[in-house]
């Protein structure tokens, strides 16, 4: 682990032993998960099995995207799509009412095939995606959900084995997930400026995993120290979401994070948030109750809660 006495404060995991490792490997990573997810809510995972060549191709074919005057990214405008898809124009959200971000988006959504019952029923957030005319983009782009739903299970694999449950407990509640890939361009800013390429705010889901090249997430720690949270080579980032704060009963936490881009130039990152199926129950898990800590949800649909949430954010959903 680097020396830096920040970096000591959000840990490095190695997630390899996920997948092939023995039982006690297994478990001694789900500890060293489960410490951080009771801690600060935000860990470094290695070990991902993604290569510096995909994450670079992702990386460019973002760029490609938002590389495009406004006017032909607008056609493919989130606006347009009643199931969380699509292109956030700059300064189009507010995750703090109080700040609008500096920041441009582009959502995809689980590909659904197009007699998929589901989407021909009308189901919230089981619609198309919406792909921009860019060679290759949406084959990059599926592609690299894939490896993220791969990586979304092995972490709930630790999430189980942490808080006593059965290791697959999650499987199938992420069979046909929620979870949304999201690419993020934060216009360069003058350094010498703090404005917030994204306001102060919690996720929503069970997980986040992140890929960032450029530095400028900051974790609020328990002490209301803002941590930055910088590149790390090889590593991850991923946080706890404030459904699986709710699913343990508050044993796990969801930690509060911004962005301010002071690196001079452009900031390019890719968030993966992993919600589960929409019909999956999100109810106190059995081993996070006990007589000193009483449930603190009432039980409520995944799909329900993601809607809950969408809506406080954009106004034309509302």
């Amino acid at each position: 682990m680097p020396a830096d006495p920040q970096l000591s404060r959000i840990p490095v995991i190695d997630i390899a032993r996920l997948r092939g490792g023995g039982a006690d490997d297994i478990a001694q990573t789900a500890a060293e998960l489960g410490q951080a997810c009771r801690e600060i809510g935000f860990f470094y995972i290695s070990g991902h099995g993604l290569s510096e060549a995909d994450a670079d191709l992702l990386m460019g074919s973002a760029a490609q995207f938002f590389s495009r005057p406004p006017d032909w990214k607008k056609q493919y405008s989130i606006e347009r799509s009643a199931h969380n898809r699509g292109y956030v124009a700059l300064m189009g959200e507010s995750l703090d009412p109080q700040h609008t971000d500096i920041k441009e988006a582009f959502n995809i959504g689980l590909e659904l095939a197009p007699d998929d019952p589901e989407l021909l029923a009308g189901v919230p957030f089981r619609g198309m995606n919406i792909w921009p005319d860019i060679a290759g983009w949406r084959d990059t782009m599926l592609h690299y959900f894939g490896r993220m739903r791969e990586i979304n299970l092995l972490l709930h694999k630790a999430v189980a084995v942490d808080l006593g449950l059965a290791p697959d407990f999650f499987d199938s509640k992420f069979s046909k997930p929620l979870s949304t890939l999201r690419l993020l361009r934060y216009p360069p800013q003058a350094q010498d400026r703090k404005e917030l390429g994204a306001g102060v705010h919690t996720d929503y889901g069970n997980l986040t995993v992140l890929l960032q090249k450029v530095g400028g997430l900051q974790v609020q720690a328990l002490s209301g120290e803002w941590l930055d949270a910088p590149v790390m080579p090889g590593c991850l980032v991923c946080n706890i979401g404030d459904c699986l704060m709710r699913w343990s009963n508050d044993v796990y936490r969801s930690t509060p994070h911004r962005v301010v881009n002071q690196s001079g130039g452009e900031r390019y990152s890719v968030a993966f948030f992993s919600d589960p199926n929409p019909e999956a129950l999100v109810a106190c898990l059995p081993t996070c109750v006990s007589a000193d800590r009483p449930v603190r949800y009432e039980p409520i649909s995944s799909g329900a809660y993601l809607a809950e949430r969408l809506n406080a954010t954009y106004k034309f959903r509302q």
